[in-house]
């Protein structure tokens, strides 16, 4: 009996039961969509960054090191002051190595530029542009153009080849000794071959950018570095990120280790290469964790919203449900049902409905959570088969929460005043 009065309730009242499942449907998409966008918008957002630079540098152990001898600050003979490159590809040999996207070293020159005006002071760079490297069996390419990947190059990028001449020209630099690609400079007395003009919008529009081991020469210091920057994949920081892991228990400094932060990351690689020093550049970490803070903040507010609209549609459709069913309740309980047989119908119901309205809203969140990983990142969101569980008791707890004071009501209605046409 209890349910051939549940089908009939579908029954004859399709409209308001659909109303209800359409409520449940939209609402339990939106929240998907979110959720869904929420867990996986972290590595899409901080690759997206990544294109605008290096979040973590490398610095030799003693670059900072420097006595004061009366108003005057030197550094001490002994102290290394620059990086080996043979050690560079250590880098991947870290915990996080796969989350390391590439990386780019720098060795900084001043030299002399020599133009049809005569001779002038510039700032050479040295850094991979592609290199190919190797560490154990993994071989990889990086470089400058990996690590800064919207720097426009008018031309061709230089060669990384032992024997290249070849460089890159700052734009603001070029425009004023009038030096187009394919063109030459004289630099030091060498004459080098201009492949393409550098637009990075920065500093660099000043300098020549140089193969590293030809900036090695200039210096006459072969296998020298003199920084790195790192573009990896991190998590946005938290207090935990932020404490010193020499002060942690082992199991604290356990988890700190195995989670990539940004500081963890720049921790091992110092370890990983000799005398150095490691940091993360604080105001592109910034920048990320509030990004995504704000991005999950808005998820979440979205998400609510929708299943508030929802609640508050299933409640009304439920209202308007038992509003015409009262005639029958009160026969039901007339004819010896109790209160609770009267609650257990409607909150069968409800769940029939929770649970049609959450797999329908399901499928339906996949489908706008991929659309939407298309259109903003290129690259479909992975809906999680966990998830569905999760939305279907989301749906049957919504529904509930929504019915639940119109249930109490309809299993307290007195049969004599309903049948007797008082209410």
């Amino acid at each position: 009996m209890f349910w051939r009065l549940l089908l009939q309730s579908f029954r004859r009242q399709k409209r308001s039961k659909l109303l209800a499942i359409a409520a449940v449907t939209l609402g339990v998409a939106v929240a998907t969509a979110m959720i869904t966008i929420a867990t996986d918008v972290g590595d899409k957002i901080n690759r997206e960054l990544r294109s605008f630079g290096a979040n973590i540098a490398v610095y030799p152990e003693a670059s900072d090191l420097r006595v004061n001898v009366g108003d005057v600050s030197i550094k001490p003979q002994a102290a290394q002051l620059y990086l080996n490159e043979s050690d560079l590809p250590k880098i991947k040999s870290i915990f996080w190595r796969h989350n390391i996207l590439a990386f780019a070293p720098f060795l900084d020159l001043q030299t002399t530029l020599s133009t049809a005006n005569g001779s002038r002071p510039v700032e050479v760079v040295g850094t991979y542009f592609a290199k190919q490297l190797h560490y154990g069996d993994e071989t990889f390419t990086t470089g400058v153009h990996y690590t800064n990947p919207l720097w426009k190059v008018a031309g061709s990028w230089p060669s990384d080849d032992e024997g290249s001449d070849q460089v890159l020209l700052g734009s603001q630099l070029a425009a004023e000794i009038h030096t187009q690609p394919g063109q030459t400079i004289q630099l030091d007395g060498r004459t080098l071959d201009v492949s393409g003009i550098l637009n990075a919008g920065g500093e660099q529009d000043q300098k020549i950018l140089a193969p590293l081991h030809l900036v090695q020469q200039f210096a006459h210091q072969a296998n020298a570095v003199g920084s790195v920057t790192v573009s990896a994949l991190t998590k946005p920081e938290d207090t935990f990120a932020r404490r010193d892991p020499r002060a942690m228990s082992p199991d604290m400094r356990d988890r700190w280790y195995c989670s990539p932060y940004a500081n963890s990351i720049a921790f091992q690689l110092t370890e990983a290469i000799p005398h150095s020093r490691a940091e993360q550049i604080r105001q592109v970490a910034q920048s990320e964790g509030q990004v995504l803070s704000r991005i999950q903040g808005l998820m979440l507010l979205i998400t609510l919203a929708a299943l508030l609209a929802a609640a508050l549609a299933v409640s009304a459709s439920l209202a308007t449900a038992i509003m015409e069913r009262r005639r029958e309740i009160g026969l039901m309980k007339a004819m010896g049902a109790t209160a609770g047989s009267v609650a257990a119908l409607f909150l069968a119901e409800g769940t029939l409905l929770g649970v049609i309205g959450g797999a329908a809203g399901f499928v339906l969140g996949a489908l706008m959570a991929r659309r939407i990983g298309e259109a903003v990142f290129g690259t479909a969101m992975a809906v999680q088969p966990v998830l569905l569980p999760l939305m279907l008791l989301m749906a049957v707890l919504l529904v509930g929460a929504a019915s639940a004071a119109l249930i109490r009501r309809a299993a307290r209605l007195d049969p004599a005043v309903v049948l007797r046409g008082d209410l």
